[in-house]
């Protein structure tokens, strides 16, 4: 006999359009995201005993000449009996979800030189039509969208112009370069629209590639619609694109676009007012591309602060009703809830006061939107400057008291300014999962500033020969072309390669999602010297087994916390370090798999590249 709560989990996945056992047929499982598997094979009482059952090797871990190396951060699909993923170079793969060998290859032949912004995948969808049969819908960082037969991987051929869709044509500001036009991440289907963003290399210029949104037919490859997020106007600004993944609603026929900042995005002088739709999560009706309501979470942003995290759907129960809600998360450390069907906030939403910028040209909004709650997962303040030992804490201190800080929101600056949360502080693009029957919300957040420098137009090409553009924390530089300035900007770290705030840097959140209460926070991964706390950059999946599991640290493992507690029940040793989010399954042998994508982080001091799919198990039976 089933318990209530557990029928209570089966009712959910069901409504959400996901199986009720098995399966994991949508990136974040059902259309809402949610990340949640009702299995309970691996559990708290066992977690600690899963080994690696296979590994399959993709053989598209790649370094170019130029430019960055491939980010291998599929989530795999689990669909009747077969395993579903793509990787950086194009290539679509059915795996055997026991073994892992191969059933099918599909090579979508990307060109692997391109100097692409963000050489990345992270993953398929899936389609099934009234006859039965099932199509797998991938994109490319090229910027193609492929149909392919989910049984024998051929194209489909009456799709677009033999089974492909070239997403670079029909742009309202067509890309300048090959790689300022990507795509990253699976499109939403909802009926028989596909919806797919893009990914556009933000602070170029002014004039980036637009970021509008379009639903194409899942049949013919047709274009059906096509929503424009600043203006159809061929001078308004570019980007404020859709690079993150879309979640949708499919009984109310919506989908949720997390949209990013316009371009450039560290100097606004061009692009006067709040910006809308940018950095907005924005409900259209996945059938016309109508726009049903937004709600924007930072206005005329200046600080990269785009909404990378992928919006997760869920019901608050509350004084005895259920009200549909939808969770935003920033990069800035704000976590917004708000009603899914109207977009107005459920715990409440404020209008702040903010520093004010004090660059020539440029007009900052003068207030930003803070929830309620949750209270900020992220430091919005940088504190005491912090060193492993006395001379790094030293140059922190000195580095530090160069900057102009005044708390969140703090605008970039000619002299320098220490942005808290950095670019890559607050909620990156790995997400938030929920888990119905506790009640909770999983959300890792990063806690690291950046420094950021607007350098005049008249300076900017000898500032940027002089220092290069560096990795392993150094300055970056970007152009920011049509604007009287330049940008560098660059992770703050000692000379140990710290950074210059007290650890954890990466911290996994619960939030009771009934009332916007934090309930634990617990250190995810390890950073170098041995310190708990790494940065992340890959989401939580959470089971009915009482267990969340997330990799994305910078350390070669992955993890299980306590759903309850967060105590850290396992760690999982990986050939590197994992930039993507887990999945689980059960396979046709009745084992649960624990699923992940271990590609590196580019960075080679930490972890190698690689190309690892790798799956854990619990010692079979005998």
């Amino acid at each position: 006999m089933m318990r209530a709560w557990a029928v209570a989990l089966v009712l959910v996945a069901v409504a959400f359009g996901g199986s009720p056992d098995d399966d994991w047929p949508a990136y974040g499982r059902d259309p809402g995201g949610q990340r949640f598997s009702p299995l309970t094979a691996i559990n708290r009482d066992n977690v600690g005993s899963l080994k690696v059952a296979w590994t399959y090797r993709t053989g598209d871990g790649y370094q170019p000449k130029n430019g960055r190396a491939t980010s291998f951060e599929a989530t795999p699909l689990y669909i009747n009996g077969t395993l579903f993923l793509s990787t950086p170079l194009g290539h679509v793969l059915a795996l055997n979800p026991v073994t892992g060998k191969v059933r099918w290859s599909y090579d979508a032949k990307v060109p692997r030189d391109a100097g692409y912004g963000d050489f990345a995948n992270r993953g398929v969808s899936s389609w099934k039509a009234a006859n039965g049969k099932r199509r797998i819908i991938a994109v490319t960082v090229d910027a193609r969208l492929i149909a392919l037969d989910a049984a024998t991987g051929k194209p489909i051929g009456a799709f677009g112009e033999k089974g492909q869709v070239n997403l670079r044509n029909g742009l309202r500001i067509p890309a300048r370069g090959f790689s300022d036009y990507e795509e990253t991440s699976p499109p939403a289907i909802v009926g028989d629209t596909i919806v797919v963003g893009s990914g556009v290399a933000d602070n170029g210029s002014v004039d980036q590639p637009s970021g509008e949104v379009r639903g194409y037919d899942v049949v013919t490859g047709k274009l059906k619609w096509t929503w424009h997020p600043i203006s159809a106007d061929p001078k308004a600004p570019g980007a404020a694109n859709t690079w993150s993944v879309i979640a949708s609603d499919p009984d109310r026929g919506l989908v949720f676009l997390p949209v990013s900042s316009p371009s450039p995005d560290y100097y606004g002088g061009e692009r006067p007012g709040d910006n809308l739709y940018g950095n907005s999560i924005v409900a259209l009706k996945a059938s016309t591309g109508e726009r049903v309501w937004h709600f924007q979470t930072v206005h005329h942003d200046l600080w990269d602060y785009d909404i990378a995290s992928p919006p997760i759907l869920f019901d608050i129960h509350r004084d005895g009703t259920v009200i549909p809600a939808i969770g935003v998360g920033s990069k800035s450390g704000n976590f917004f809830v708000l009603d899914r069907v109207t977009g107005k906030p459920v715990f409440g939403v404020e209008e702040r006061q903010v520093p004010q910028s004090d660059v020539e040209g440029e007009k900052s909004s003068p207030t930003q939107p803070f929830p309620v709650a949750p209270k900020p997962l992220a430091p919005q303040r940088p504190g005491v400057p912090w060193g492993a030992n006395e001379a790094d804490r030293a140059f922190c201190a000195e580095e530090m008291s160069k900057l102009r800080n005044e708390g969140v929101f703090t605008p970039p600056s000619v002299r320098g300014s220490y942005v808290m949360p950095g670019n890559v502080g607050g909620m990156a693009w790995g997400g938030a999962a929920f888990d119905p029957g506790r009640r909770l919300l999983f959300i890792p957040t990063n806690n690291i500033g950046s420094e950021v420098r607007l350098i005049p137009r008249a300076e900017f090409t000898r500032e940027r020969e002089t220092e290069g553009r560096k990795v392993n924390g150094d300055w970056e530089f970007a152009e920011q072309r049509g604007t009287p300035y330049g940008m560098a900007r660059r992770l703050l770290l000692s000379p140990g390669g710290l950074p210059c705030i007290a650890p954890p840097w990466g911290v996994l959140n619960a939030v009771d999602a009934d009332t916007g209460e934090l309930k634990w926070t617990t250190p995810t991964g390890i950073f170098r010297a041995g310190i708990p706390g790494s940065i992340s950059l890959g989401g939580p999946v959470a089971t009915a087994g009482g267990l969340v599991f997330m990799a994305g640290t910078l350390d070669a493992a992955i993890y299980a916390f306590d759903a309850e507690t967060g105590k850290q029940l396992w760690r999982g040793e990986l050939p590197t370090s994992a930039r993507a989010t887990p999945m689980t399954y059960r396979g046709p042998d009745g084992r649960q798999y624990l699923l992940i994508s271990a590609g590196g982080h580019g960075i080679p001091a930490f972890a190698p590249l690689g190309d690892y799919l790798v799956a854990f198990a619990l010692p079979a039976s005998k």
